[in-house]
C-alpha cells in the first residue's frame, strides 16, 4: 500500500503535517468500517478493500463491533478444532500472515512499514481444550475474577538486544543455542520462523521502496534512503539514529501483531547513544531527530519512560529525553509517554511535560512516581539496583525489560462482585444478626478465597500456556528463553511477579459507609428492604428515594469520611492477602488497583449495589473515587484519597484526573498542576494519568463524536480518539469530567 507522492523540498514540519493528515484520514476510515474500539489507537491502518475482509467481534466494554482482516491469511492449523498451538506453529503461522501483509510506505516519512492486522484477527482459539480449564472458570465466575490463564505479553522485552544484534545477529543466536538445547528444537523453529518472516517482510519493504524512487523521482533521496537502510537492516544492527528508529519501530510493528504488545520502556536511553555519535558526526539536527522519532510514533502507539535512575541511582536524562517529548507534542495524536517524576529526576523534564499537557490537551503526557514504585519493588524483596532498572511498559505498569514476566494489567479482581456475594450470603442467614461488622468479616473471607483463586490461575498459566500460544516475539529480545530453549511464560526469564489488580474499590467503599449510616446507625431502611431494592434495582418512587438516600452518605475522596475510612481498610485488607502468601507453586503476586476499561464490562454483570449504583451501571474505577465524590470535586481532594490506598509494593493504583483549567499554559497554571503532581507523589502516588478537558467541549463531542474526530482523551492507562470509543466508554469520560465541578487548576 503506497501513498500519493508528495512534492519536493519540502520541510520537515511540512512533511509532519502531512504525515499527521494522512493518519487522521486512516483514523477516519476506521471509525466508519470498525466502530468503536475500546483500547489504545494504535497505528494500525486498514488494508486494501481487496485485500480485507470483515468479521464480528466485541470489544473490551462487551460492545460488538466490525473487525477487518487480510483475506488472504489462512491459518494453517496442527489440531483438529481447526487451532495452531505450540511454538512452531505459532511461530510458521505469524510467518505466514508476514507473506501476505501488504508493504506500507508513506514518502512523507523517513521510516517504512505499518500494520493492518491484530493478534485478535489470526488467533481466533484461544486455548488448548486437552488442558482442562473449565472448573477454574467456574471459581473464577462466582467472583468475575479476569484470570491469568490464556493472558499474554504484559512484560517488556529489552530493546538492547535486538539493537545490539539485529534480526540476522538474533538468527544466529537461535541457531547456536538449538545446538546446544536439542529437545527444544520446536521452540527454536518457531523463533526461526519469525525472524525469517520479519527479514522477508522488511526485504520487501526494501524493495518496494527502491521502485518507488525509480519511478518518481522528486522523492528519490528519500525513498532510496528507506530502501538502502532497510537492505542493511534485514541482517544487521543499526548504526545510525534513524536506523535505530526504524529497527525499533519494526520490532514494535511485529510484537502488536503478534501478541498485541505495546510495550518499549525507555526509548531515550535506547536512542541517546546513537544521536551523540550522529551529532559527532555532523549526519544529524535536532530538528530531523524529532521527526524520526515522529514517525516512528505515528506508526503505533508503544509505551514508553522518560528520564528515570539507571541502577546506581543517576538520572538517565538526556537531550533525547527533551526531543521524544516533542515529536509527541508536534504529533498531538494518541502516544503513550511517561515522564518520571522524582528527587533526583531534573525537574525541567516535568516542566516541558506540564506545559504540554496544557498546551495539547490531548492527555499527553503521563507522570510517574518513580521513587514510590522503586522503593515498593525493593519492598517485594528486589535490590534496588534491580528496582530502578524496571521500565514503564504499559497502561499503568512498569517491568525489569527482558528478564520479568509479570502479565501485569490483565489480572482483575471484582471487588464490588466479591461484596455482593458476602452481602447475600450474610442478609438470609438466620444464624447471624446482620450488621457491618458481620459483613466485613464475610467479605475478607470471600476476598481470601478470590485471592486464592486467583493464585491457582496463575500456576495454571504458568504451566501450560508455553504450549498454547508462548511468547516467541518477547522471546527474541528477553535474558533467558534463547540461551535456556524455554518460553518467557514457562521459566525463560529469571522473575516472575504477578500483577493482581483490585477493582470497584470506591464502589464497595461507598456501600459500606452507606449501610453504616442509612441502616445501621439511622435505621432508615432493614436489611431485608435494602436487599429489596437491591433486586429490584431501585424501583419505584419509594426504591428512587432509598436509592437517593444511600447515594447522598458521604462519599470516599471527600475527606475524613467514614467512605474514607472504609477505602484505606478495603486497600490495606486487600494488599495484606495478596502479599501473605505465594501461589500454590510459589509465584509471587503484587497487589494493584486498576481496572482499565473493563469497570464497563465488569458493572454490566453486577446487580445494583448500596451505594445508589443501578444493576449494569459500570463500577467505579481503579483507586479513583466516584465521580461526583464532593461538591467543589477538588483535585486535591481526589489526589490525597488515591495517595491514602496505595498497596505499595511496586505495582500502581494510578491517579486518574480531569481538570478543566480557566486558562491555558499560563505560569500559574504550570506551576500549580506541578505541585499537584509533585504532592501526590509525595505522599505515596505511583502514577498519574491527566486530561485538560473543556467542559462543554467534551459534553458536545458526546451528542456529535463525529464532529470532533481529532479529540482525544486519556481514557484510563492508554490515550484514544474520543469518536473511536463506544458511547458507553465515552460516557465514561463524560461522567468524571462534568461530575467533578471545580476541578480547576
Amino acid at each position: 500500500m503506497i501513498t500519493a507522492i508528495a512534492e519536493n523540498k519540502l520541510s520537515y514540519t511540512d512533511r509532519l503535517m502531512a504525515l499527521c493528515a494522512a493518519k487522521s484520514a486512516q483514523t477516519r476510515e476506521k471509525q466508519r468500517v470498525r466502530g468503536s474500539m475500546d483500547s489504545d489507537d494504535h497505528g494500525i491502518i486498514l488494508p486494501p478493500e481487496e485485500l480485507r475482509r470483515t468479521v464480528q467481534s466485541v470489544n473490551s466494554s462487551g460492545v460488538p463491533f466490525t473487525d477487518v482482516v487480510l483475506d488472504s491469511f489462512k491459518p494453517r492449523p496442527n489440531h483438529p478444532n481447526g487451532n495452531f498451538y505450540g511454538p512452531r506453529a505459532c511461530g510458521e503461522n505469524f510467518r505466514a500472515l508476514l507473506d501476505v501483509h501488504p508493504v506500507y510506505i508513506d514518502p512523507m516519512s523517513s521510516l517504512a512499514g505499518a500494520y493492518m492486522t491484530n493478534f485478535l484477527s489470526y488467533r481466533t482459539v484461544h486455548w488448548k481444550p486437552e488442558f482442562d480449564r473449565s472448573e477454574l472458570l467456574v471459581q473464577h465466575e462466582k467472583y468475575h475474577i479476569i484470570g491469568a490463564t490464556g493472558a499474554v505479553q504484559h512484560m517488556c522485552q529489552d530493546m538492547a538486544i535486538g539493537l545490539k544484534l539485529g534480526w540476522g545477529g538474533l538468527l544466529d543466536k537461535i541457531h547456536h543455542y538449538c545446538e546446544a538445547n536439542i529437545e527444544a528444537k520446536e521452540f527454536y523453529d518457531g523463533l526461526e520462523q519469525m525472524v525469517l518472516g520479519i527479514q522477508d517482510w522488511i526485504h520487501r519493504h526494501a524493495e518496494t521502496a527502491r521502485r518507488m524512487a525509480a519511478d518518481h523521482p522528486d522523492m528519490s533521496e528519500n525513498l532510496m534512503e528507506i530502501a538502502e537502510m532497510n537492505e542493511y537492516l534485514v541482517s544487521n544492527p543499526p548504526r545510525t539514529f534513524r536506523e535505530a528508529c526504524q529497527w525499533i519501530l519494526w520490532n514494535l510493528l511485529v510484537t502488536r501483531m503478534y501478541n498485541g504488545s505495546g510495550s518499549l520502556g525507555r526509548l531515550d536511553l535506547f536512542l541517546e547513544p546513537y544521536y551523540e555519535a550522529d551529532i559527532r558526526a555532523e549526519r544529524l539536527t535536532d530538528e530531523e531527530a524529532v521527526f524520526h522519532i515522529a514517525c516512528m510514533l505515528l506508526r503505533d502507539t508503544p509505551y514508553l519512560q522518560l528520564g528515570g535512575p539507571d541502577a546506581t541511582g543517576k538520572d538517565i536524562i538526556s537531550r533525547v529525553s527533551f526531543l521524544v517529548l516533542e515529536a509527541a507534542h508536534k504529533l498531538r495524536t494518541p502516544v503513550n509517554v511517561g515522564i518520571c517524576v522524582g528527587k533526583e529526576v531534573d525537574p525541567q523534564l516535568l516542566r516541558r511535560g506540564v506545559e504540554i499537557l496544557l498546551e495539547d490537551r490531548c492527555g499527553v503526557p503521563k507522570f510517574l512516581g518513580v521513587d514510590n514504585t522503586i522503593a515498593g519493588f525493593t519492598r517485594s524483596g528486589f535490590p534496588v539496583e534491580l528496582a530502578r532498572e524496571r521500565a514503564y511498559s504499559g497502561c499503568q505498569w512498569s517491568a525489569i525489560p527482558g528478564r520479568e514476566y509479570a502479565i501485569q494489567d490483565i489480572i482483575k479482581i471484582n471487588f464490588v462482585k466479591v461484596f455482593d456475594v458476602a452481602l447475600r450470603e450474610m442478609i438470609p442467614d438466620s444464624a447471624v444478626r446482620p450488621c457491618t461488622a458481620e459483613l466485613w468479616d464475610r467479605f475478607v473471607k470471600h476476598l481470601r478465597q478470590a485471592v486464592a483463586i486467583t493464585a491457582a490461575g496463575i500456576d495454571f498459566q504458568y504451566r501450560h500456556m508455553h504450549e498454547v500460544f508462548p511468547e516467541l516475539a518477547m522471546d527474541l529480545l528477553s535474558h533467558g528463553p534463547i540461551e535456556k530453549g524455554l518460553d518467557a511464560s514457562h521459566g525463560g526469564v529469571e522473575y516472575y511477579t504477578f500483577g493482581v489488580d483490585g477493582a470497584g474499590l470506591a464502589t464497595v467503599a461507598d456501600s459500606f459507609a452507606a449501610i453504616e449510616e442509612r441502616v445501621e446507625k439511622q435505621r432508615r431502611l432493614s436489611w431485608k428492604q435494602l436487599l429489596a431494592c437491591l433486586d429490584s434495582n431501585w424501583a419505584g418512587n419509594d426504591g428512587e428515594r432509598a436509592r437517593l438516600m444511600m447515594k447522598n452518605v458521604p462519599r470516599y475522596g471527600a475527606g475524613g469520611t467514614s467512605a474514607d475510612a472504609w477505602a484505606k481498610r478495603i486497600a490495606s485488607t486487600y494488599t495484606d492477602l495478596i502479599k501473605e502468601k505465594r501461589t500454590p507453586d510459589g509465584h509471587m503476586m503484587i497487589p494493584g488497583l486498576f481496572s482499565w476499561a473493563l469497570s464497563i464490562s465488569m458493572g454490566k454483570k453486577l446487580s445494583a449495589t448500596p451505594d445508589g449504583r443501578r444493576a449494569g451501571e459500570p463500577i467505579s474505577h481503579g483507586a479513583n473515587p466516584n465521580p461526583g465524590f464532593r461538591k467543589d470535586g477538588a483535585p486535591t481532594a481526589l489526589a490525597v484519597a488515591v495517595a491514602s490506598v496505595q498497596p505499595g509494593y511496586g505495582n500502581t493504583a494510578p491517579l486518574q484526573m480531569d481538570l478543566d483549567p480557566c486558562a491555558s499554559g499560563s505560569t500559574r497554571d504550570i506551576e500549580n498542576i506541578e505541585s499537584l503532581i509533585r504532592g501526590h507523589f509525595e505522599l505515596g502516588g505511583t502514577q498519574i494519568n491527566a486530561n485538560i478537558l473543556d467542559r462543554n467541549r467534551i459534553i458536545e463531542a458526546n451528542k456529535n463524536p463525529t464532529g470532533f474526530p481529532e479529540l482525544i482523551v486519556r481514557v484510563t492507562g492508554f490515550s484514544a480518539y474520543f469518536a473511536s470509543l463506544s458511547p458507553e466508554l465515552r460516557q465514561v469520560v463524560v461522567d468524571r469530567v462534568i461530575q467533578e465541578k471545580g476541578a480547576a487548576v
